[in-house]
């Protein structure tokens, strides 16, 4: 038995079948990551790091982890909250008046129908995916038509002019009416942008990455580490459709709060530890405890889901799903185990409760669920005390 209480036997088991999807050519390569009691348990990288040129894979492969951004600029708004410079229950258009006089599409009879807000969004909402806000990437209405048509995401477009978009468009729900994953971080960055008048990139590297001495963790990652970039096949394995992924040698005026930064499993298993030790990671403090596990606890209740993102046994805090009760899911895990994932292809989960947290990134959108629901159930699978 190892030190961590993690069967070998089940971690070769966890490689294997990790190393089947390798082999089949579901996913061109990954790096996966399991802690327990302060201790590594497990670290593989398997495949290829660049597909296309031959490069294996390495630990420190750098990827873009897309939606692993939103936890982090989450935790930055939180650093914010307890310094007094923002609160929970602040209107949004506190910080941004152009959500000042926001409308709700409302469809009817083919027609969409703008109506005002009953009540307005607040941080607390953009926290927890209940401001209103939608993908135009879900299925089609006329409220996301008009997200597309907005051309939400060019990434030569600045936070600010993304968020003056956005403002510009209706809501797709009624403020703290329903759970509805979209571009509430995209907003929720331009409020941190606001409050410390900086750019979202050089706030998060003063008040999380230099903290946490994630030095590899950033919007464009300096020419020293692009030949650590992992990439993805060129074509999605089942549907022969092209993978277009952004270019992260090209430089981007957007910091997309939503989906943008780029990091390796070393600087995001710090993060981890972190909310891991509730809020501490060696000498630094970052949040406090009751900080900590007010954003790990259920903040949805009552409030129904809108979109089927969230697994019927989890609810979502401010910034991550959150487990709320055993069964009625594919995914086992403890009550109180929070994460979240990247569409590209990267995933995270905490467990307070086994003292651990496990992280895996490829490069593999269209293989994002299998590979995420496979790496959880043998991860579980290798607890053996």
């Amino acid at each position: 038995m190892s030190a961590t209480g993690l069967n070998p036997r089940a971690l070769a088991r966890l490689t294997a079948a990790l190393n089947r999807l390798v082999e089949a050519k579901r996913i061109p390569g990954l790096v996966a990551m399991i802690s327990r009691g302060g201790q590594l348990g497990y670290l593989e990288s398997l495949g290829w790091q660049d597909p296309q040129h031959g490069i294996p894979m390495r630990n420190d492969a750098v990827f873009r982890i897309h939606s692993m951004t939103k936890p982090i600029v989450s935790v930055g708004a939180m650093v914010l909250i307890e310094q007094g410079l923002l609160q929970l229950s602040d209107p949004v258009a506190l910080h941004l008046p152009v959500f000042d006089d926001v409308r709700v599409g409302i469809e009817r009879q083919g027609r969409l129908e703008l109506v005002p807000a009953q009540r307005p969004m607040t941080v607390h909402d953009l926290l927890r995916h209940t401001a209103g806000f939608t993908y135009e990437f879900y299925p089609s209405t006329a409220v996301r038509r008009a997200y597309v048509a907005a051309r939400l995401g060019l990434r030569e477009r600045r936070n600010t002019l993304q968020v003056d978009a956005l403002a510009a468009l209706p809501l797709m729900r009624e403020p703290g009416s329903a759970w509805e994953y979209g571009r509430a971080t995209d907003v929720l960055a331009r409020v941190l942008e606001v409050v410390t008048d900086l750019p979202l990139g050089v706030y998060l590297r003063d008040a999380v990455f230099e903290p946490l001495a994630m030095n590899e963790t950033s919007f464009e990652p300096p020419a020293a580490l692009l030949h650590r970039v992992a990439e993805p096949f060129t074509h999605d394995p089942d549907t022969g459709t092209p993978v277009n992924l952004f270019d992260v040698r090209a430089q981007a005026a957007l910091q997309d709060g939503g989906g943008g930064l780029l990091s390796t499993v070393a600087d995001y298993a710090r993060f981890l530890q972190m909310l891991l030790n509730d809020g501490t990671l060696g000498d630094v403090r970052l949040l406090g405890r009751k900080t900590v596990e007010s954003m790990t606890s259920d903040h949805l209740l009552a409030i129904p889901r809108a979109i089927d993102v969230l697994p019927p046994d989890h609810g979502f805090g401010l910034g991550f799903a959150v487990k709320t009760h055993l069964g009625g899911g594919v995914e086992p895990g403890s009550v109180g185990s929070f994460g979240w994932s990247g569409s590209a292809g990267t995933a995270f989960f905490v467990d307070p409760v086994e003292d651990m947290y496990a992280i895996l990134m490829t490069q593999a959108p269209g293989q994002f669920d299998e590979v995420r629901e496979l790496f959880r159930q043998l991860v579980y699978a290798a607890i053996d005390e």
